[in-house]
């Protein structure tokens, strides 16, 4: 809504005019001035009025800060809609025996994909030498190794960071529900998944999920759907095809994708993969009723591991609303060795891509080697409010926005 300045009917809404010419008497230019900044007030917005030998010149600056009382009641029921939901997920995995943990934010790795980026910063020690830490971009290294501990089942509500993240479904800082099941395969965590998203749904009382013209059912039967069968519905792509002793055949993809997506000479496999599963799957799913996307690619295996009766695939999944991407589960590797070369081979990629690299954690790489056979799952919980609340943005179901920002 815009406001109209029209000095006998008053303010109306309509497009934003300007008079050359102005009869009214003072106090008629203190009403408009109470209206204007009435109206401003309510819309978020900060109205500037000069007044200079009788003329008024308006003009809207920025917003006005998040934590204005008008500006923060917009948000208030969505911030409430979150409550709602963190405390049934909470009691859901208590019902379960779950056990809630609280891991480091600081890390020694941050986590070793080539395309995630995580916040550095420095310590002093008390004897004055220096070390380098990160803002961890999840929980999984300090989860695994509880795992290896001996906990038999964990979930987190973690605050994780990602550099050169930020959109309608990205922040810098976010909530990322993460749980963890020992000796259990990943079919169970898929369970688990669909279950809590459910009980999201049931909080806020809401009868489907809705963005960007889209829905999703969340309590209806889901649709199950291997990486493979989507690409070669959506894409017209025999993505196995490609995949030779658990590798990635670049150029026998290439020459099947460039019909539909551009590719650069420095393109990867991977980076192929993730063109046609951002342009042409991705917004295919999650429609009517949630998609759990399974059996990714061997080279997109990341920290899963490979499925034992087709190692080209690995025992990996996320499940979709809305075309929108909610979980990422494993059946979770537990081959150090493989870890190792597969956390190499990534960070190679990005000091070619990104000119750094990550360091190793050799702690968890340890812990690797010692953990029960496991499963587990990482969720936007903050993507999860803006659909279970009907929020339009992610930024409007934080308590408070990114720093810097209004």
């Amino acid at each position: 809504m815009r406001l109209s300045l029209d000095m006998k009917g008053g303010p109306e809404a309509g497009p934003l005019v300007r008079r050359s010419k102005w009869d009214a008497k003072r106090n008629d230019i203190n009403g408009i001035c109470r209206h204007l900044e009435r109206f401003n007030a309510l819309s978020g917005r900060r109205f500037l009025a000069i007044r200079s030998g009788g003329l008024l010149m308006a003009e809207l600056d920025q917003p006005s800060p998040w934590w204005t009382p008008a500006r923060y009641a917009d948000r208030r029921p969505l911030l409430a809609a979150r409550s709602a939901i963190a405390k049934a997920v909470r009691a859901w995995f208590e019902e379960q025996g779950f056990a809630e943990v609280e891991t480091g934010i600081l890390q020694v790795s941050p986590g070793n994909e080539t395309h995630l980026h995580a916040p550095r910063t420095e310590l002093t020690r008390g004897d004055g030498t220096r070390a380098t830490r990160y803002l961890r971009t999840s929980p999984e290294f300090a989860c695994k190794k509880l795992l290896a501990a001996g906990e038999p089942k964990i979930f987190e509500f973690a605050r994780v960071f990602r550099d050169r993240e930020r959109g309608d479904l990205h922040l810098p800082e976010f909530t990322m529900l993460e749980w963890y099941r020992a000796n259990a395969t990943y079919d169970a965590v898929m369970a688990d998944t669909i279950v809590v998203i459910a009980h999201a749904a049931q909080a806020t009382g809401i009868g489907r999920f809705s963005f960007r013209g889209k829905i999703a059912d969340p309590f209806a039967e889901p649709e199950f759907l291997t990486v493979a069968a989507a690409f070669e519905r959506f894409a017209g792509i025999d993505l196995l095809a490609t995949i030779v002793d658990g590798e990635g055949d670049r150029d026998r993809l290439a020459a099947a994708a460039r019909e539909r997506i551009g590719i650069a000479d420095d393109d990867t496999w991977s980076d192929i993969f993730s063109k046609l599963l951002v342009e042409h799957v991705e917004p295919k799913l999650g429609q009517g009723r949630l998609t759990v996307l399974f059996e990714y690619p061997a080279p997109e295996a990341a920290l899963a591991r490979a499925k034992a009766a087709d190692p080209r695939v690995a025992e990996r999944f996320e499940v979709y609303a809305c075309g929108v991407e909610l979980a990422n589960g494993f059946g979770e590797l537990t081959d150090a060795a493989e870890q190792r070369h597969r956390f190499t081979a990534a960070m190679d990629e990005k000091a070619r891509r990104y000119r750094e690299r990550y360091p190793l954690d050799e702690d968890f790489l340890a812990a690797v080697a010692e953990m029960p056979e496991a499963s587990g799952v990482a969720l936007g919980f903050d993507r999860l409010v803006m659909l279970a609340s009907g929020a339009p943005r992610i930024d409007q179901v934080v308590w408070t926005p990114p720093a810097g920002e209004t």
